[in-house]
């Protein structure tokens, strides 16, 4: 009896003893996601999305300036996965300023500089932690295994994250999924050629600009030419 109770001690001790390795090793892998996090800053009113991707639905939007804490980003790197006012996902490299060196650079060019790690993403890992109360969450079907779109979001047109309706195709209901993508194409495409022609009409009035303000100096220096 002695021997069986002392075995017995013996064998709950190994296994509290190898609960606590466990506990311990789980910490020190979580460590490097936590102690790699950068913050950093958004440079315009960006779409926070749920995925590396603008075909991802859209959870909120940050306020240009607002800070984040990023904590990974894909090849590229394209999207980074960041968190800020309690609020999980990814955004556009593009719009992102990175803190170093005391001052502020551009995510893209600094993102390994700096070492923060590239990240992949699973939609089923990181919507099961981060967005099991969001409307989409019920349709996520949708959205595994469709390609990453690597164009980035468009600052200055925030999209309004509204409750689902039925019948109404959008977040979260799945609804007319093509006719509502080539929508989105077209009313891009235009927003596109708008900007396209506003920047041309913007140069060619500085190019004629620039040109009266050379014609106007030119004849000043005739005038003064000519008085000597």
């Amino acid at each position: 009896m002695h021997r069986r109770a002392e075995k017995g001690r013996k064998e709950s001790e190994m296994k509290k003893f190898v609960i606590a390795a466990a506990a311990s090793l789980a910490a020190l892998v979580a460590l490097p996601s936590i102690a790699s996090a950068a913050p950093g800053f958004v440079t315009t009113n960006l779409n926070v999305r749920s995925g590396p991707g603008t075909q991802y639905p859209a959870v909120t939007v940050f306020p240009a300036g607002a800070r984040v804490e990023v904590i990974g980003c894909t090849a590229g790197p394209g999207w980074c996965d960041v968190q800020g006012g309690g609020v999980r996902g990814w955004v556009s490299a593009s719009y992102l300023d990175l803190a170093y060196d005391n001052s502020r650079v551009r995510a893209p060019s600094y993102v390994a500089r700096i070492g923060i790690p590239t990240v992949t993403f699973s939609i089923g890992n990181y919507w099961d932690r981060h967005y099991r109360g969001q409307g989409f969450y019920r349709d996520r079907g949708r959205y595994e295994g469709r390609p990453v779109v690597v164009r980035p979001d468009r600052p200055g047109r925030p999209v309004i994250v509204q409750p689902d309706r039925p019948g109404r195709p959008g977040v979260g209901n799945p609804g007319r999924p093509d006719r509502v993508e080539r929508r989105e194409d077209r009313r891009e495409f235009r927003q596109d050629a708008r900007e396209d022609r506003r920047e041309f009409r913007q140069e060619r009035r500085e190019d004629r600009r620039e040109f009266r303000q050379e014609r106007r100096e030119d004849r000043q220096e005739r005038r003064e030419f000519r008085q000597f």
